[in-house]
């Protein structure tokens, strides 16, 4: 009888993480948690889901040349709003239901860092 209340608090602690909206994670876990599946570990776009099969190749947040061209904005309304939204790829999802205005900034501010770059004035 122990084992099972011990089983069932245990699986309540965790349905209760499982439940709760964007934890508080550091940018670069939630980058590696929500960007890294297609963009990348280090961001070049080169991903386990970036597959040749895909009709557009995931971002290379790396790249100073095409990251330089999109605003902060632009960078904002694409995590917040998914590639359908913004005429980017569909695979894309949004995450404005997911994580909160100030990680998504801080996602912003971290893309900047690994491009080293900052988009059009």
């Amino acid at each position: 009888m122990w084992r099972l209340w011990n089983s069932i608090i245990v699986l309540c602690f965790l349905a209760g993480l499982l439940l709760t909206p964007a934890m508080a994670l550091t940018v670069k876990e939630n980058y590696l948690f929500y960007c890294a599946p297609c963009h990348g570990i280090e961001g070049r776009g080169d991903g386990p889901n970036a597959t040749p099969t895909q009709p557009v190749a995931p971002r290379n947040h790396r790249s100073k040349k095409e990251m330089s061209k999109l605003s902060d904005q632009d960078i904002i309304n694409v995590i917040k709003f998914g590639g359908r939204a913004t005429g980017i790829s569909t695979l894309m999802p949004p995450y404005k239901n997911t994580l909160t205005e100030e990680e998504i900034v801080e996602l912003k501010d971290y893309l900047r860092e690994l491009c080293q770059c900052r988009g059009p004035e």
